[in-house]
This record gives structure tokens, sequence and C-alpha cells, in this order.
């Protein structure tokens, strides 16, 4: 694991599981630009805001499952079990670094995890095997994934998705969708969820992430999505999704 992966996992292990807040002042860099709304600018700001975390909590089970990096940016997939099951969160988080892999802006999606038994697809939201392959592929994957969400979610080209997505595979992670092309295509048919930007796309080999605005049902989201692919074409997603409040609401410049 690369020294930049390294300062992100530890912000959290550290940081918040252990309750040592000051830490984050070793993993940022010049400065620290925040996007969790609720979160002011700077480690003076994580500082605060998470030492009222600590002492609101006696248990942090929190795990981080999946680091993807690329180039400069790091991104992570953590669940986190709080008090024994008084709340459970997926988080999914991405990290801008500088030159000395210090951390130097934070992007993040809080949502809450709902076991395998609630999802109609029987799959976890986010636990499970993870491995990197095929990293060689890295741009190809990521430049199918741009243009999966630009002709599919944005321009509306639905009779498209089975050029994007495996007829033979396609694991959904998405509590709410079953497994399957055809569910998607049920879905794009039944649902106005557009795509109003993506923000970021980044990769590594076979796993792509994407940071974007979304509005569905005239709620505006961001939204992350995580695609694994395989022979050119995408076999399993993971998502998650937080409405983004109202800008009174906002302790920094917001979500993006």
């Amino acid at each position: 694991m690369s020294k930049k992966s390294e300062n992100a996992k530890n912000l959290y292990l550290k940081g918040i599981k252990e309750g040592k807040t000051e830490v984050v002042k070793e993993y940022t860099g010049e400065r620290y630009t925040q996007h969790s709304t609720g979160v002011k600018d700077g480690a003076d700001g994580f500082i605060e805001f998470f030492n009222g975390f600590i002492e609101r909590t006696t248990d942090r089970d929190i795990r981080v499952i999946r680091i993807i990096e690329d180039g400069r940016f790091v991104f992570a997939h953590v669940y986190q079990d709080i008090d024994n099951g008084s709340a459970k969160w997926v988080t999914t988080d991405l990290f801008d670094t500088d030159e000395n892999d210090k951390i130097i802006e934070h992007w993040d999606v809080i949502a809450a995890y709902k076991e395998p038994g609630e999802a109609v697809s029987g799959n976890d939201m986010i636990l499970g095997d993870f491995e990197l392959k095929d990293p060689d592929k890295t741009e190809k994957n990521k430049a199918l994934i741009r243009s999966f969400l630009v002709d599919i979610f944005q321009n509306g080209n639905h009779d498209k998705v089975g050029n994007y997505i495996s007829s033979e595979k396609y694991i959904q992670h998405n509590p709410a969708i079953p497994n399957g092309i055809e569910a998607i295509k049920q879905f794009l048919a039944n649902q106005d969820f557009i795509y109003d930007f993506v923000f970021n796309v980044i990769g590594q080999g076979d796993h792509v992430v994407s940071y974007s605005k979304a509005t569905f049902d005239g709620q505006e989201l961001a939204v992350f999505d995580i695609f694994r692919i395989e022979n050119g074409k995408i076999v399993e997603h993971w998502d998650n999704m937080e409405p983004i409040p109202p800008r009174s609401e906002w302790a920094n410049t917001g979500k993006f």
C-alpha cells in the first residue's frame, strides 16, 4: 500500500476509530479542503467535528474494505458499526493528495448500511472479497465508465445498456435492485434518475469509481459508484447516495 493510501486509511482508523483526532495534522498538507458538508475546512475543522463524535460514541467498529488509488487520488470504501449496532453506515471517501502524499481535499457520501437480508439481491452492500486485477486496463476501463454514465444516464440512450453491462453476469450491491442486466433495464424504464454531471472518475485495474451529482424524483444527490469490469463489460456494481442538504446547512463550499 502506498504512503498516500496509508495516510487515508490511518485518518479513519487512528483519527476516528481510535479517537486520536489530532493525527489529522500528520496526514494532511498545507490545506485540507473539506466537502463533507457538516465539517469545516482544515485540520481544526476535522478535530472540532470528530471530537464531538468521539464524545457521543463508545465503540466504533470501522473497517476499510477497499482502497483504490489513481495518481494523486485515493478512494476508500468503509463499513462502520457504531456502538454495537446503534448505527451502521457505508462511507465512500475520495481524497486528493499533494506531492508529499499528504491529504489536501476530501469528498464523501454516507448512507445507512442495510443487512443482506434487506437487499432484494441478497448481496451485501459492501462486505466481501476484494482483489485488484488487470492493471494494464485502467485507462480503458475508466473510459468505458465515463461513456456509460454519459450515454445511459445523461443522454438517455437506454437501449445501449447492453454495450456496457454484461448480459451473462451482473452482481448488484444496491439493496433495492436485483442482480442481472434485465433489472437495470427495468429500472431505467421506470425511474427518473439523471446524472447532472460526473465530477470525477478514477480507477485501478478492473475497478473504477465515479463521483457524480444526480437527480432522482426531484432530489439532488451526491453519488459514488464502484464498478468491476471483466472483458470490457461491467459485471459488478456498488453505489452510495446521499441527499445534498440545503446550502444554509453547509459548513464549507459543499459536496463538490
